[in-house]
């Protein structure tokens, strides 16, 4: 039941993602020829390859499809932001800002790894707050 109701949630999600790009797509020519959008796009490529390569060999509930789906679904809310840029503004979307975006994606899996193990007082758990507030500060002052 919980793996269908999850594979419910990725599916919305996932039909959510290609109604709000097509709507975009007469505004977002800049954006899609930007590094950051390039950055975030590879990324989230190879996230999805990898999980179709995981499913022929895990279920939904193995720790690899869902830190796959996890991160995926971050770096898609991302790509929502990346789009609500002014198209006077597409220079802040340097190839550095989508690896600032890839990584803080990263971190974002790991600490929701670290969560599902530990409590949220325990010290990795804190250390990995910590890094993911370093990025997503980085990318603020970038994006405002």
């Amino acid at each position: 039941m919980r793996s269908l109701l999850l594979l419910l949630f990725i599916l919305a999600g996932s039909a959510g993602i290609g109604l709000s790009q097509k709507s975009a797509k007469t505004e977002t020519g800049p954006i899609r020829s930007s590094g950051a959008y390039a950055e975030v796009l590879l990324r989230r490529t190879e996230l999805q390859a990898d999980i179709e390569a995981f499913l022929g060999d895990y279920t939904e509930e193995n720790t690899k499809v869902i830190d796959a789906r996890f991160e995926l679904n971050v770096l898609t809310k991302d790509l929502d932001r990346i789009y609500t840029v002014r198209p006077s503004e597409t220079a802040k979307l340097t190839s550095a800002l989508g690896k600032l975006i890839v990584r803080r994606a990263a971190l974002e899996t790991d600490l929701a790894r670290l969560m599902r193990s530990y409590n949220k007082d325990h010290p990795e758990v804190k250390r990995a707050k910590r890094r993911v507030e370093i990025f997503a500060a980085a990318i603020k002052e970038i994006l405002g």
